[in-house]
């Protein structure tokens, strides 16, 4: 079915949708926010009050249900997205779900095939790879300008946030709620990144500690996997060193390009024939370039998928490999 306006509904208007993702489904051509909800009535009140958004519920039945909501936004913590995307493809309605995706990869199969049987789009926010930062990389990876790719390699290190305490974890830290710790939370981002510009992993071993015991969730993962094209790469990420850094570095037979996740640094690629630099500004909704492609994808008979549920799938598999 496709639709002439995407009417949408946000289940969970919490921080993550006052800016990178909330105001772009109002942006975005043939686009509305209709209808949010949060369980505590007042602030999906206050939110759609200063969102100029029509309706608000603290029920997210009533909203699933809701005859002026197209297509639903689950923006929650994972461990409510299954349970909100089997009720969203059961009304017939497609689906647009935070990452990570689920809490493990049987919540993400599930998914997957509660949408194949209802006959709806399932789409994951793994919003980078709309970016044009990192479409400049696959640019680059697909002109051959660093040759065949041989090898990639992730390091990601921060330090530990000093509010940090057991006795009131944010909820990403909580792997009842989160599926993990940081590294389901950020390193998903990467891993999706990677499976983007170099296709599907195949093949993963990893290792996991809790070493400065902060928390119970990990806070170092250490990984190597081998793509299905025969690229191999390596990781590291750990959530309580001294600094942080940022940085994933694709190495060919003619080049390698360097680039980081997270960061504004420019991409630099560097040849036996000297560098080349290239910087992008942030999107101030970093969702709206994935938004506009979702959007099209639900309103036009466009060929090119975004990224779907399919992709978020591989990404939460490789998640539990390493983490095991």
């Amino acid at each position: 079915m496709k639709y002439k306006k995407v009417r949408w509904g946000i289940i969970g208007c919490g921080d993550v949708t006052e800016v990178k993702s909330g105001p772009a489904f109002q942006k975005v051509d043939h686009s509305e926010l209709v209808a949010v909800m949060r369980r505590t009535g007042e602030l999906a009140k206050d939110y759609a009050k200063r969102h100029n958004v029509p309706t608000w519920y603290d029920d997210a039945d009533a909203l699933i249900n809701d005859a002026n909501v197209d297509a639903v936004y689950i923006a929650t913590p994972p461990g409510s997205h299954k349970e909100y995307t089997l009720k969203v493809a059961q009304a017939g309605k497609p689906v647009y779900v935070e990452k990570p995706m689920a809490l493990n990869e049987a919540e993400c199969q599930q998914m997957i095939q509660a949408c194949k049987d209802a006959g709806v789009p399932l789409y994951v926010a793994y919003y980078r790879r709309a970016q044009p930062r990192f479409k400049k990389v696959k640019e680059l990876l697909d002109a051959k300008t660093i040759g065949d790719v041989r090898f990639v390699s992730t390091t990601q290190y921060q330090k530990v946030s000093e509010d940090i305490k057991a006795s009131s974890l944010p909820w990403r830290l909580q792997p009842e709620i989160s599926g993990g710790g940081l590294f389901f939370d950020l390193a998903s981002h990467t891993l999706d990144i990677l499976d983007f510009l170099l296709g599907p992993i195949g093949e993963v071993h990893g290792m996991k500690s809790n070493q400065a015991e902060y928390y119970e969730a990990e806070d170092i993962v250490s990984g190597t996997y081998r793509f299905q094209s025969g690229v191999h790469g390596f990781g590291n990420w750990c959530f309580t060193a001294f600094e942080n850094i940022d940085k994933n570095e694709i190495v060919g037979s003619k080049g390698k390009i360097t680039f980081s996740t997270f960061g504004d640094d420019p991409i630099i690629l560097t040849t036996v024939d000297g560098q080349e630099e290239w910087t992008f500004e942030r999107p101030k909704h970093v969702h709206q370039p994935l938004i506009e492609t979702i959007v099209k994808d639900l309103t036009s008979d466009s060929k090119q998928a975004p990224s779907t549920g399919e992709s978020g799938t591989r990404t939460n598999w490789v998640m539990d490999q390493l983490t095991e």
